[in-house]
């Protein structure tokens, strides 16, 4: 038998329904005063702080518009576009 998801929200990042496990983004983040939170999948939250840093998140990246608008991230969300809601894998790191 298949896990169900744990609700019909989405991925504030790639729009796939959130699966068990689910964590929660500060669109700016907390270190720069950031409040507001977003629900994402884990693999999306890591590939998020995986490729941009909290001053791009704070300044050129604020808001998920922008981050889905970042080239190394839409080639990820088209990447994890058709993979389940718990799919985990390994995320790269930024150099």
């Amino acid at each position: 038998m298949q896990d169900q998801p744990a609700s019909s929200e989405r991925c504030a990042l790639c729009g796939r329904v959130l699966g068990l496990r689910i964590e929660y983004h500060h669109v700016v983040p907390k270190s720069r005063g950031g409040r507001e939170t977003v629900p994402v999948h884990p693999i999306c939250h890591r590939a998020i702080h995986g490729t941009l840093s909290n001053a791009e998140l704070a300044t050129s990246h604020a808001g998920m518009d922008a981050v889905r608008a970042d080239p190394a991230m839409a080639r990820f969300l088209d990447w994890v576009a058709d993979k389940p809601p718990d799919f985990h894998a390994p995320t790269r790191q930024r150099h």
